[in-house]
């Protein structure tokens, strides 16, 4: 978000928005207790925003209420990191189905613009998630389905409470790269059924990742 943008924003979404980003990045992990007090602190807004954007995000499921505790991202389960990933290789999947149909050239050369971007920040775990998230946002739009991007950008909501990136492993950025390529190919040349079963791939390999970093 750009400061010109911010400054155009109601304070509350500026308040959502940062919330949002600093759990995206990592930079708050599931389990932590979010205070009001602390928050308006770190971002340099007063607390009424602040609440504002908390009851927010327990409404989106990426905090919970708990007694004595206050607010705290919530922490998904291994099963629900399983169920997580089931559903976004089903939906990716339809949205690259669906963007092989309906992509513009414009749209394709965003979405290689992205990527490339990604490979870029490849040593930069802040960065190259952003573009990553960036890319598939991309491409959700690409489906040119509102009910689909709204079923995926609440997903990707969910999304993180994973924390961390699976981006983060030696040598991932640029295999992730190369899947997003064949994503695109396959997009390009109108061939749903490689455009969805590329995504898909992708996103096995993302949650084999994920898992090992569960594990580790």
């Amino acid at each position: 978000m750009s400061p010109d943008s911010a400054d155009q924003q109601p304070r509350s979404e500026v308040a959502y928005q940062k919330l949002l980003a600093a759990i995206q990045h990592g930079e708050l992990k599931p389990g932590t207790r979010i205070r009001e007090v602390e928050v308006a602190e770190r971002f340099g807004i007063s607390r009424t925003p602040v609440r504002d954007a908390i009851r927010r995000l327990e409404s989106d499921g990426l905090l919970i209420h708990l007694p004595r505790h206050g607010a705290v991202i919530r922490q998904l389960d291994h099963r629900e990191v399983i169920e997580l990933y089931e559903i976004r290789e089903v939906l990716e999947g339809t949205a690259a189905r669906y963007a092989a149909r309906h992509a513009s050239e414009l749209e394709i050369a965003e979405l290689e613009d992205l990527n490339e971007l990604m490979l870029k920040n490849g040593d930069d775990p802040v960065k190259v998630a952003e573009a990553n998230r960036l890319f598939h946002q991309a491409l959700y739009r690409t489906a040119n389905n509102r009910f689909l991007i709204d079923a995926l950008n609440s997903l990707s909501n969910s999304m993180a409470l994973l924390g961390g990136t699976t981006l983060q492993y030696a040598n991932r950025p640029e295999s992730a790269y190369q899947e997003h390529k064949d994503i695109i190919d396959n997009i390009r040349s109108g061939n749903a059924d490689q455009a969805e079963a590329t995504a898909q791939h992708h996103i096995r390999n993302a949650q084999r990742l994920r898992i090992k970093l569960l594990r580790e």
